[in-house]
């Protein structure tokens, strides 16, 4: 067994335990744990194991390193093993695990990581501020870094993180996938937003490749909580039979939905939720959170859009309590108008905290041809800061099922924040009639229209478009609710927690 597998099984072990003591509201200890790892036997020699062992267990007992697996780790993986690979970028809002993520796969697959963080040391800049050839950017470094920058040709890996605060950097991957000697990944939190400093003098299009990143999706925190992948395809051979979820499964599934409204997918809330199981601490590192994108607003914002980012973010709840819940400008400020702030809804979604879903003229595939540009609604990309948002013990209400009328704005998030994160672009079809569905995605091949029901509310617009196919195009639906699977003719009834398997295009 590899080293790297052995962490990742004594990481996997842990959170089963983890789960199995948090349903009697204890923690799990370090003696449990030391318990665990010698079962699966450390890979190194016996001289060296306890010492490693220690220091292991303290990181999955301390912090979120062996705790959260997060898919980007294969999808590096397929890229490093792709023998025509470019200098990967990996993007995504703030805080949602980039630099962890980098740092861990760079350790288990290269013998040598040469780190450099633009934020932190903005003195690193000063290495590309000349020539940007490979051999004179290695010397900088090993000016720079010392003993601990070594490059060794196919085993030495370059990480560029927060790459978006060194435009040249970005440039000098072209000169780097050129060379071919180093792989390099870079991670860029704010890359493309307008007034974020200043565009690099050439993007290496065709150079490097770009994967975006999110916080973690329900799927990765159902893992994180010990569901394990035989579940995981039980429920998926559940909704291809559509026979219902075995109710001791179904009813866990739908105590973690509405965990992960609560919490959302940002690591190291997911993790303080995970070991600790306090709500007020998860609700402050939340706050800090969103206080620190309304910092980046203002800070790297152009000066004339800085207070319209602001208020333009800060009015989402709003948005969303309405029934017609397409975006408003003039709940903004009085008199808001396309022109006073389009430009602020385009910054906040470039710099992944909210996602815009578009109306569309008519339900049929393609949708973004369908698409209505200047109609859409606006959900926040994580749904756990949704909440953090609103008025203190929101949180215990979701919990408890005791949420009233906004509900429905909250379920509504979390399917798109779900769909979201699997990287769907987000569409829903409107009319002045008054019919409305929440959502429309490709699923099967066919344009399928999504209603969200909180309870196991009526959807009398879901029945309108089902009733006309030769107007509306649509031969089947899905109804997403609390309730288990079952059909209702051309309507497929689904648990909410089942949108996370909705991925067949």
């Amino acid at each position: 067994m590899t080293m790297a597998l052995w962490r990742r099984r004594l990481a996997a072990e842990f959170r089963v335990a983890e789960a199995k003591v948090a349903r009697k509201n204890h923690q799990i200890t370090k003696k449990s744990l030391v318990k665990i790892a010698g079962r699966l036997k450390s890979p190194l020699k016996k001289t060296g194991a306890y010492c490693y062992n220690k220091v292991v267990i303290n990181g999955i007992l301390s912090s979120e390193a062996f705790m959260l697996e997060r898919k980007i780790y294969n999808k590096l993986l397929e890229w490093k093993n792709d023998p025509n690979h470019t200098p990967l970028i990996i993007k995504g809002c703030r805080q949602c695990g980039k630099t962890f993520s980098v740092q861990d796969f760079a350790q288990n697959n290269y013998a040598h990581t040469v780190y450099i963080n633009f934020f932190e040391n903005p003195d690193y800049k000063d290495i590309f501020s000349g020539s940007l050839e490979v051999d004179h950017l290695t010397m900088m470094m090993s000016a720079l870094l010392g003993s601990t920058a070594v490059f060794t040709p196919r085993e030495t890996v370059i990480i560029l993180d927060e790459i978006q605060e060194c435009p040249a950097a970005r440039t000098a991957l072209k000169f780097f996938c050129l060379d071919g000697r180093y792989d390099v990944i870079a991670t860029g939190s704010l890359l493309g937003v307008s007034g974020y400093n200043s565009a690099p003098a050439s993007i290496p299009v065709g150079y490097e490749t770009v994967v975006d990143m999110y916080p973690l999706d329900f799927e990765e925190f159902i893992m994180a909580c010990g569901i394990n992948s035989q579940a995981i395809s039980l429920l998926r051979q559940c909704l291809n039979s559509e026979n219902e979820v075995p109710a001791s499964l179904h009813n866990r599934m739908r105590q973690l939905l509405l965990q992960y409204v609560v919490v959302g997918g940002m690591p190291a809330v997911v993790q303080s939720f995970i070991t600790s199981r306090n709500i007020n601490h998860v609700l402050q590192l939340q706050r800090n959170i969103v206080r620190s994108y309304g910092d980046d607003m203002i800070k790297y914002a152009d000066t004339p859009a800085k207070s319209s980012i602001r208020d333009c973010f800060l009015s989402i709840p709003r948005q969303l309590a309405k029934e017609n819940k397409k975006f408003q400008y003039s709940l903004i400020k009085k008199g808001g108008t396309s022109a006073k702030f389009g430009d602020a809804i385009r910054w906040i979604e470039d710099a992944g905290i909210i996602r815009v879903c578009h109306n569309l003229s008519i339900t049929e595939l393609p949708l973004e041809g369908n698409a209505i540009q200047d109609i859409f609604k606006v959900y926040m990309a994580d749904t756990g800061l949704f909440v953090s948002m609103l008025e203190d013990g929101t949180q215990g209400d979701i919990l408890s099922g005791k949420l009233l009328g906004y509900k429905g704005a909250i379920f509504e998030n979390i399917i798109a924040d779900i769909f979201g994160k699997m990287g769907r672009q987000l569409y829903y079809f409107r009319k002045d009639s008054g019919l409305d569905l929440d959502f429309v995605i490709r699923y099967r091949g066919e344009c399928i229209p999504v209603e969200v029901k909180a309870t196991n509310g009526n959807a009398k617009s879901l029945k309108t478009v089902m009733q006309q196919p030769e107007r509306y195009h649509v031969n089947n639906a899905i109804k997403m609710g609390n309730f288990n699977i079952n059909r209702n003719g051309k309507i497929l009834n689904l648990p909410l927690y089942m949108a996370f398997l909705l991925d067949e295009r």
